[in-house]
């Protein structure tokens, strides 16, 4: 009897445990929290690319998170200058340096980020029946915004990939629609 009890506790745990995992899993990723904007002193807002300036008052959603990574992940591309007085402000995380506007390089928001752990490597991105490879150089910070360090810009939405100009020229888009496009990626 006490073998036949042993063995339908283990069982009962694996199953647990394996149901427990798959849960986690498949969570979304929900918001972490809200920052409130602070209006820009006058001039320190970068609005290169069409980069938004925080709204005094306004509430910002952030994310530690972004949805999990498949074959196929959903996204959306926006515009960024990795070159020195650009809309990204500061060098990249990455490897504290300027990339120029015609490298394929990108910054993931927060999750997809991952404490760096992307840094330096290729990512395949896919939108209007075309594919680029880029190199992961930079944070799309969706936990912080609307301070000096992030040049008065509310924090990234959790699905974001910030891209150079050369990304947006590998992927045909026309120049006069370049700064937002549904997109899907992976790592390369």
């Amino acid at each position: 009897m006490k073998i036949f009890g042993l063995k339908a506790s283990l069982l009962l745990m694996a199953i647990l445990l394996f149901t427990d995992c798959l849960i986690v899993e498949g969570q979304a990723c929900h918001p972490s929290g809200k920052i409130r904007g602070k209006k820009p002193p006058p001039g320190e807002c970068n609005q290169g690319n069409d980069s938004d300036c925080c709204k005094e008052g306004k509430l910002y959603t952030t994310y530690k998170c972004s949805p999990t990574v498949s074959s196929h992940t959903k996204a959306y591309l926006t515009l960024n200058g990795f070159q020195k007085d650009e809309d990204g402000g500061a060098p990249s995380e990455c490897d504290n340096q300027y990339h120029s506007d015609d490298t394929p390089v990108v910054a993931l928001s927060t999750g997809w980020y991952n404490k760096g752990s992307r840094c330096l490597n290729n990512i395949t991105i896919s939108a209007n029946g075309r594919s680029v490879v880029a190199m992961v150089v930079d944070e799309c910070d969706s936990t912080m915004g609307c301070d000096s360090d992030h040049d008065y810009q509310p924090p990234c939405t959790n699905n974001i990939i910030d891209a150079s100009r050369a990304v947006w020229k590998a992927l045909g888009v026309p120049h006069d629609q370049w700064g937002g496009l549904d997109i899907t990626w992976t790592d390369a």
